[in-house]
């Protein structure tokens, strides 16, 4: 008999908020798998949980090393709950690695649901929700950043993404470079703490406002882009929309096949802005 991997979501903000079953969890699990072990504590007191199992350090500086530990626990027949800081373990945090092992090896998987941060500022966002896409957090250099910003600029469903404090007012102005100044967002902070708070507004007066300065833990909300018809789209913009393709790794064919498709368009029509764009290119060289 293998055992059995409990992921359980933990409170983002106010400890009030933990599903009822995670204190019996707690309680009954032989190996509790925490990415921080002085966290878990405080929330095991606030609980007014006693915990019985061997407590261990799972966070993402030893988690491809502990992951066989684990599983070995796990196909020995032992119950296994993974916590996280906040949140639902493997989103953005450790646990992929280990859920992907215990399936590998046939060991059964459930969770505790519990609050989430992504539903959460995608919530109370004022954004639509019937579709969005969760981008996690964006690359820290620069460059990389605007890259991955482009990729997606002409996403349909409204994106929702992580950030660090101090990090928030350059994301912002690199979200207004690449998805334009006008673009609605949100900025979701400290969601379910005492200074709670959600700033919505342009991108532009977003990282305007983050620029003063912002504290605590952030999720981005930005709207996703709006349709756009085949008359929209001028030259200019199906080349930069190939281009985007081929950052990402499309081969030009297919870049151009996908951006015809996106627009409308036959094939020959992108493929000759393209060819146009690199002719013109090469003429203003020296």
């Amino acid at each position: 008999m293998t055992g059995t991997l409990v992921l359980a979501g933990t409170p983002i903000g106010d400890v009030a908020d933990a599903p009822p079953r995670l204190a019996a969890e707690l309680a009954a699990a032989e190996v509790i798998a925490a990415e921080d072990t002085r966290r878990l504590r405080r929330l095991t007191q606030a609980l007014g949980v006693h915990t019985t199992g061997r407590v261990v350090s799972y966070f993402e500086g030893n988690e491809s090393a502990r992951t066989p530990e684990l599983v070995e626990a796990l196909t020995g027949g032992a119950r296994v709950l993974l916590v996280t800081d906040a949140g639902m373990p493997s989103v953005s945090d450790p646990g992929y690695r280990l859920v992907a092992a215990a399936v590998e090896r046939g060991v059964k998987v459930t969770a505790v649901p519990g609050p989430s941060a992504v539903l959460t500022a995608l919530a109370v966002s004022g954004l639509p929700v019937d579709r969005f896409c969760f981008e996690g957090f964006l690359p820290r250099k620069a460059g990389e950043r605007l890259g991955r910003l482009r990729e997606v600029a002409d996403e349909r469903r409204t994106l929702v993404y992580f950030e660090a404090p101090h990090r928030l007012d350059d994301t912002l102005a690199a979200m207004a470079e690449a998805f334009g100044a006008e673009r609605r967002a949100a900025v979701c902070r400290e969601l379910t703490k005492t200074y709670e708070e959600v700033k919505r507004g342009p991108l532009k007066e977003l990282a305007e406002w983050a620029a003063e300065g912002v504290r605590g833990e952030i999720t981005i909300v930005v709207e996703g882009a709006a349709e756009r018809g085949p008359a929209e789209l001028d030259p200019a913009e199906l080349v930069r929309r190939v281009r985007v393709r081929e950052e990402a790794g499309e081969r030009r064919k297919e870049a151009i096949a996908a951006v015809a498709a996106e627009a409308g368009l036959p094939k020959r029509e992108v493929f000759d802005a393209v060819v146009a764009a690199k002719n013109a290119a090469q003429q203003d060289r020296p």
